[in-house]
């Protein structure tokens, strides 16, 4: 711990024994005012409601020395809630005043040392006296070392429990954003499904239909060689662009060339078949799990195609980079934006349940008349 750190602690366990003085005066001056009103059942929802206010208002004191002296990062718009403003203002004016006693019984003990120093200078004090000073002297040190280094962590805790969420409070919401991802994800699949069955029936089963009728109409008798040579020719190239349609199903369903050729090609094969101009900047150089490639790749995908059909963009860029563990993949159209993220069903909505199922974040704005900006940022670990 450098000297610099040790300035900063010491000056934040200085002014946390500051504070519980403030606290005591608040808590007895409003008790003293606000005492009559919280004993009387008409008033007392308000006078609560005031009392807590300004306990809010105190410890936004201690939330400020928590940060600047011990380098403590709490949620910026988190607010406690309830009756936790004034529970930690009573609890921390109780530690924060012991911790001043403490602090008061060091320096006096450094005094009765330097005394003692001086008397056996002097020769004013025996060996037994100096060693039953000595034992004395060591045990209350050792024990005001504990009781420093108790209230010290006691700080700490009410500081996370108050200004942050608490453990409980972090479990209940991981567990409901758990439950949340696990419905978009089941969510998301079957909306996939369906899209899926849509783009085979609407699409390729109409394309095979026309397909056979040209074959049947090529093979029907009374047929000129002309005739027949002209149908088989429509039945050609409607078999091309069934074949077409098929290839871009499949690379909507997964891209064959995640597997083979790695996330970098399967962007470049997004690049070529997306009908407006993508710029592409790739800066990934450590392997990436199959997961995260498939979401990002998903990412950049739904994000052309949503630019394409419905921001009349001219331009796209496509970002991808890897720091410190996390992949952000950012794209960037110039359409006329208006694009949302929230709902249900595929397109940028479907990408979110996606994303958070693999603990990551996606962000969509979009404001009237553009630019749109996709961002992910997923978790590589």
């Amino acid at each position: 711990m450098g000297a610099k750190r040790v300035g900063r602690t010491g000056a934040g366990v200085l002014i946390g024994c500051a504070t519980a003085v403030a606290g005591l005066g608040y808590l007895a001056v409003a008790g003293t005012v606000l005492g009559p009103f919280l004993l009387v059942r008409r008033t007392r929802p308000r006078a609560r409601h005031a009392l807590t206010g300004g306990a809010r208002r105190v410890t936004a004191l201690d939330r400020h020395r928590r940060t600047a002296c011990f380098g403590d990062r709490f949620p910026a718009l988190y607010e406690p809630e309830g009756d936790k403003a004034l529970r930690y203002l009573a609890a921390h004016t109780y530690a924060g005043l012991l911790t001043a006693v403490v602090l008061a019984l060091f320096a006096l003990g450094a005094v009765l040392a330097a005394v003692l120093v001086a008397a056996l200078a002097h020769g004013g004090v025996g060996v037994p006296q100096l060693l039953g000073q000595t034992a004395l002297g060591g045990v209350f040190l050792f024990l005001g070392v504990q009781g420093f280094l108790s209230l010290y962590a006691l700080d700490a805790r009410l500081a996370r429990d108050t200004f942050g969420p608490s453990e409980r409070e972090r479990l209940q919401r991981r567990i409901d954003e758990l439950a949340a991802g696990r419905a978009a994800i089941v969510h998301a699949v079957d909306a996939e499904r369906r899209r899926i069955e849509r783009d085979l029936h609407d699409g390729l089963q109409q394309r095979l239909v026309a397909l056979a009728m040209l074959l049947g109409r090529a093979r029907r008798p009374g047929r000129t060689p002309e005739q027949a040579a002209a149908l088989l020719r429509q039945a050609h190239e409607e078999s091309g662009a069934v074949l077409t349609e098929l290839r871009e199903v499949a690379w909507r369903v997964y891209p064959s060339a995640l597997d083979g050729l790695g996330l970098r090609e399967a962007l470049g094969g997004v690049a070529e078949r997306s009908p407006v101009p993508l710029r592409l900047a790739y800066d990934v150089r450590d392997p990436l799990p199959a997961p995260v490639e498939a979401a990002a790749y998903f990412v950049v995908s739904e994000a052309v195609t949503n630019a394409a059909k419905h921001a009349q963009a001219d331009t796209i860029t496509a970002q991808l980079s890897a720091v410190k563990g996390v992949l952000t993949v950012s794209v960037r159209d110039d359409g006329r934006g208006g694009a949302a993220s929230e709902g249900t069903g595929t397109g940028l909505a479907g990408l979110r349940g996606r994303v958070e199922a693999l603990d990551g974040r996606l962000r969509v704005t979009s404001p009237l008349g553009g630019p749109t900006v996709v961002i992910a940022e997923l978790p590589c670990a």
